[in-house]
């Protein structure tokens, strides 16, 4: 069972943690966190869009001219597609861009994404991101000793006031929480800092 550094908030090692060999075996599939990446993406697609048919724009019925004897074109009505401000054919309608993800398949891109970062370098364990006040300052702080590059996603597996707030105005750091952690996220951000008892809550959570 491998195990990893468990840093403190001033980026001091204070022990360590076993990572499950069920979540962290080092296998990394890219074709599912790639498919996992493309579906979260797909449903956050409003799917509104809407254009009128030939039926559904405002206007007459009526034949514009008769049908022979003017030297135009055999033209039915004003709504005709081929006319301006006529109706458009095959054009988008309301649609849901949801893909289908199996819980498995859904399971196995977080670990492969997990297990990426971690041979990366890129995940770090820190004891716990309990502050004493809620202040920014300490946290960029703990971000910079804990030499946390890029983008950075910190994983608990509970909510502290402090931390929210010290975290809220970090632009480059996001919050959340082990229920809410998923691939997307772990690939936007390049490193990912969690506390000791959101790897135990991970390992839970992927454990089925």
């Amino acid at each position: 069972m491998a195990q990893i550094d468990v840093h403190d908030l001033s980026g001091k090692v204070v022990g360590q943690v076993e990572l499950p060999d069920a979540i962290f075996d080092g296998e990394v599939k890219l074709h599912l966190i790639h498919q996992m990446v493309k579906a979260q993406l797909a449903a956050r697609r409003a799917g509104t869009h809407s254009t009128l048919t030939r039926s559904e724009v405002h206007g007459t019925n009526a034949k514009p001219w008769r049908q022979k004897g003017t030297g135009r074109a055999r033209a039915g009505d004003v709504k005709s597609p081929v006319w301006r401000h006529g109706g458009t054919v095959f054009g988008p309608k309301p649609r849901s861009y949801e893909q289908k993800v199996n819980r498995k398949v859904r399971r196995t891109a977080l670990k492969s994404a997990l297990n990426l970062r971690l041979k990366e370098g890129r995940l770090k364990v820190v004891a716990d991101f309990d502050l004493p006040e809620a202040k920014t300052r300490l946290m960029t702080g703990a971000l910079r000793s804990l030499q946390a590059q890029g983008k950075t996603l910190m994983v608990t597996e509970a909510d502290r006031p402090n931390f929210l707030l010290s975290v809220r105005n970090i632009p480059d750091a996001k919050p959340i929480r082990v229920e809410g952690l998923n691939v997307y996220d772990i690939m936007w951000h390049e490193t990912i800092v969690c506390t000791k008892g959101a790897i135990e809550a991970i390992a839970e959570r992927l454990a089925g």
